[in-house]
């Protein structure tokens, strides 16, 4: 499927079967997921906090996305990839879109870029290019310094009118679907009524979107360090990957003290 036939066979999950998404940063997680059926690898800018350390989104760069871009469409999965603007790469519509064909160039079939009403234009110039894109609405990890840390949106009328307005710029400007991150169940569910193109939700609850996405460290627990209180792990890596290390260093060590070890040392004048 061409990259376009995905972004519509995307835009027709409306309302039918629940979109699933997961992060992927690297080859092998990425083949691994598209193997368990996932429907879109997000190469989020979140891997500037789970991969590279970072305390938030705001220094990742291009050349950062590039890279583990790169790696994840080397997996050719059947899923789409989707790739993220990161910040500072798409402060006009001109700039939007050379930042996509660059994503698109790295193996991405459709790029996400945060904001609403005021992306329209930017949105607009990425799609009449034939690159698909996917809107993102809600708490803006990309704002988090400005906005004084990571927290719900929706929670009054006000806000619901203008996440609505931003959804609904954005679908007019062709995005085929709309990320919704942190915002009230109620006002999450109210969206995705109004929306015509699929929202897929991270932290507004079970059910209130067309879909889901996770940070794929979350899901797998191989970032103990922080979990969002709103994440489901299903499995504990951490601990897996700790305890086979320690193993390793048990046997390794142990085996430096081997008495055979020794001997073979003075068989040939190393002691």
């Amino acid at each position: 499927m061409t990259a376009l036939d995905k972004a519509e066979a995307l835009r027709r999950r409306k309302g039918g079967c629940p979109i699933a998404a997961l992060t992927a940063y690297d080859y092998p997680t990425a083949r691994l997921l598209d193997e368990a059926g996932l429907d879109v690898l997000l190469v989020g800018d979140s891997l500037g906090m789970v991969v590279l350390g970072y305390p938030d989104t705001t220094q990742v760069t291009l050349e950062h996305m590039l890279h583990h871009l790169t790696a994840v469409a080397r997996a050719k999965p059947r899923a789409m990839v989707l790739g993220d603007l990161p910040i500072h790469t798409y402060a006009t519509p001109a700039q939007a879109l050379a930042t996509a064909r660059r994503l698109v160039a790295a193996g991405a079939e459709a790029v996400k870029l945060e904001g609403g009403i005021h992306q329209a234009e930017k949105v607009r110039a990425i799609t009449a290019a034939g690159i698909p894109a996917v809107g993102h609405l809600g708490m803006l990890p990309q704002r988090v310094i400005e906005e004084g840390g990571y927290h719900k949106t929706g929670k009054t009328p006000a806000q619901a009118a203008a996440l609505l307005a931003g959804a609904q710029a954005l679908i007019a400007a062709g995005v085929c679907a709309i990320v919704l991150e942190s915002v009230v169940a109620e006002t999450a569910r109210y969206l995705t009524t109004r929306s015509a193109v699929p929202t897929i939700g991270i932290g507004c609850g079970e059910g209130n979107c067309d879909g889901e996405v996770a940070v794929v460290t979350d899901l797998v627990g191989s970032f103990p360090w922080f979990v969002p209180p709103f994440a489901r792990p299903e499995a504990d890596t951490a601990a897996v990957i700790r305890e086979a290390a320690a193993r390793y260093v048990a046997r390794v060590q142990g085996r430096a003290s081997d008495p055979t070890d020794h001997a073979f040392a003075a068989a040939f004048g190393l002691r």
